[in-house]
């Protein structure tokens, strides 16, 4: 069994703290039939030189960086082959900063470290070119809300010192939909699975690019795939991983997105 890295350093008053579904990534990650698909996908000695390169792996809402990390720091045995490049992106700030050391700490004692990018502060994918992305990994906010919360910008200093408990509470308020921001996915909890589901024709490598994403029941995973094959012939979505069955259906489940290999 592969090591889970530490988040023993992340604010969970203002970043999600690793849970079920990020477990259920990494064990997906890290199963036997993933591994194969990874080497066989992007392992060396293929066909066609363009794609021997470095494949990139990016996380979208990286969080406390527990995923990535561990992607990262045993990339030799998931993809057999130890140059790959990771980047993490997330509209948390502090988000940014806590996974960067996440990565970085669990890659210690790798050649890991070199290979992480960074984290940038972003919205979804786009901050990424075009069919750059090899790996898309995505841990959605996906629990079914009223709403989807707008991020709260606190960056002004109150001017008075009269104004210092109104500018705590604006502080609280902003970290509590900083949080809020990592669970709530708005109807159906699609919302922001949605508008990421938009951006992948076009963020993927056209020719090996693949997405894992999480969804729950309530997130109707039947729909999810039946709405991506209808992108073409050429895409397949399959469920990869799955945690807690209630009254027959899965609680948690990893869809795999990907084209079929030209």
């Amino acid at each position: 069994m592969l090591p889970t890295p530490s988040t023993s350093h992340v604010d969970t008053d203002r970043i999600y703290e690793p849970a079920e579904d990020s477990f259920l990534f990494l064990d997906t990650l890290s199963s036997a039939a993933q591994i194969s698909f990874f080497k066989a996908r992007f392992g060396l000695g293929r066909d066609h030189d363009s794609q021997n390169s470095s494949p990139l792996i990016v996380e979208i809402g990286i969080g406390s960086g527990v995923i990535l990390a561990f992607v990262t720091a045993h990339v030799k045995t998931l993809f057999g082959r130890s140059d790959i490049l990771s980047l993490g992106v997330d509209i948390n700030h502090y988000a940014c900063r806590a996974s960067a050391q996440t990565v970085i700490s669990a890659c210690q004692d790798t050649s890991g470290a070199d290979l992480f990018l960074t984290s940038l502060e972003g919205d979804l994918a786009s901050a990424l070119r075009p069919g750059s992305v090899d790996v898309l990994i995505f841990n959605p906010p996906y629990v079914p809300t009223s709403e989807v919360p707008q991020l709260v910008n606190t960056a002004t200093s109150p001017a008075k010192e009269d104004d210092l408990n109104e500018g705590m509470e604006k502080a609280l308020d902003k970290n509590s939909q900083m949080l809020s921001l990592s669970y709530a996915g708005g109807i159906d909890g699609m919302e922001v699975t949605n508008r990421l589901l938009d951006q992948l024709p076009s963020v993927l490598n056209a020719e090996r690019g693949v997405a894992y994403i999480l969804l729950c029941k309530q997130n109707k995973p039947a729909a999810v795939a039946e709405r991506i094959q209808r992108w073409g012939a050429e895409w397949k979505a399959d469920v990869v991983g799955w945690s807690g069955k209630q009254g027959g259906w899965e609680k948690l489940q990893v869809l795999r997105i990907s084209r079929t290999r030209r």
